[in-house]
């Protein structure tokens, strides 16, 4: 089966080169074609190019076994990829909402019992249906907002009962959406209020225990820990990384959010595949990233409704670093995994230009999910995850014009939805 789109006001995000990221000043750069066209045959991306071709018009004639698709002038891009979430969760927090609004900060929360010990409550009172169906109608709301690719953790488990239901349902999600969906372990995501007192324990717990019970079940791709100020140390983040590599899983880490707490320079140590918030990033940080092959990923949504500081993204391309840009979503500190409003984020909180926000949240996106190769950018031979957008003027106006969804069409796997 062919699907043939046509009538493509602007075909963005073309590599001709097949680059697996973009760093520095490359972010800046965006190919696009005017007026095009682009081919799908068994799923995958085959021909694009200029309406005006001799090429297309080839295709026009011969339509046979070939389902046409006007974008009526839209823009077509690669779909979004959201390379961390947290969208498996058996509850709301809105209470905790108005904590924050009356001047509670993150930390005060969590020591609380609120937070991530409060989802850990919540989801060890939900059963793995009512876990699947809750997640599964998260991931179609995302991905009528763009997202093709999406990466979900646990972490609000933190039993070992309860990390593998999660990630069970992670691997039910996976059979059952469209969506690419990449799979981590974070039984580090806090220490439970049993483990008060005697952390090393619950560490324990998780590399003796948790770690080859995941690898056993095969149920995750990666593994992260929080490494933060009043969470994981960067002693307990050595230990945890280095049980579950000897597993085969490549780390992702969570990454001085709320202080400098040297996740960067341990997740570097150990080539996590990225490291992620950063919001406490300095000139050493930079350094060190630039001498690595690790994706830094900025969470705007986070930083914005805990009202963090912003980490230091143009410093970072400056440098010379790649950027990814995700949404967290998650229940207590950014509630909404819409992809859109992340890049309207990444230009109005961050200063970057359409072009570097785009970049963010398709190839970088990507790579820090490990599927750049197959993801992320126009090429022929790469998956045709894509969406079409509504008539737009140009790129710019995607993060421009926030608050309202843009996507019309979205194709994933060379399916349209």
């Amino acid at each position: 089966m062919r699907i043939l789109i046509h009538n493509i006001k602007a075909l963005v995000g073309i590599d001709r080169q097949g680059k697996l990221l973009r760093k520095g000043t490359e972010m800046a750069e965006l190919e696009l074609i005017s007026d095009a066209y682009l081919l799908i045959e068994d799923g995958l991306i085959s021909d694009f190019g200029e309406m005006s071709s001799g090429k297309f018009n080839s295709l026009k004639q011969n339509l046979q076994n070939t389902q046409e698709l006007n974008a009526h002038g839209g823009t077509v891009l690669p779909s979004f990829c959201d390379s961390h979430t947290h969208l498996v969760f058996a509850s709301t927090r809105e209470i905790e909402y108005i904590d924050k609004i009356k001047g509670l900060s993150y930390e005060e929360i969590a020591k609380r019992g609120g937070g991530i010990l409060n989802s850990a409550k919540m989801t060890a009172l939900a059963s793995e249906d009512e876990l699947f169906e809750s997640a599964l109608t998260r991931l179609d709301e995302i991905m009528y907002f763009g997202t093709g690719a999406v990466e979900i953790k646990s972490g609000y488990g933190l039993t070992t009962e309860s990390e593998l239901k999660m990630l069970r349902v992670i691997r039910r999600l996976k059979e059952a959406s469209p969506l690419t969906i990449k799979s981590t372990f974070l039984g580090a995501h806090a220490v439970p209020s049993d483990y008060k007192g005697h952390q090393d324990a619950y560490v324990d717990l998780i590399i003796n225990e948790m770690i080859p019970m995941v690898a056993a079940e095969e149920l995750a791709d990666y593994i992260d820990v929080f490494c933060d100020k009043g969470f994981f140390t960067t002693e307990d983040t050595d230990r945890i990384l280095n049980a579950g590599m000897k597993y085969g899983l490549r780390p992702k880490i969570h990454a001085n959010e709320l202080a400098k707490s040297g996740g960067i320079q341990i997740g570097v140590k150990y080539n996590a595949l990225s490291v992620d918030h950063l919001e406490f990033t300095g000139k050493e940080e930079i350094e060190i990233l630039l001498a690595s092959e690790t994706m830094p990923t900025i969470l705007p949504g986070a930083a914005f409704f805990l009202g963090m500081p912003y980490a230091p993204a143009r410093q970072m391309i400056e440098a010379g670093l790649p950027i990814a840009m995700a949404s967290d979503f998650n229940p207590g500190s950014s509630p909404s995994g819409n992809m859109q409003l992340i890049l309207s984020m990444a230009s109005i909180l961050y200063r970057l230009l359409p072009e570097e926000g785009i970049n963010a949240i398709t190839i970088n996106g990507a790579y820090a999910m490990g599927i750049s190769e197959e993801l992320g950018s126009i090429i022929i031979g790469k998956v045709a995850n894509l969406i079409i957008t509504k008539p737009i003027p140009n790129i710019a106006y995607l993060p421009y014009y926030y608050g309202t969804n843009k996507v019309e069409t979205v194709i994933l796997n060379g399916l349209i939805y």
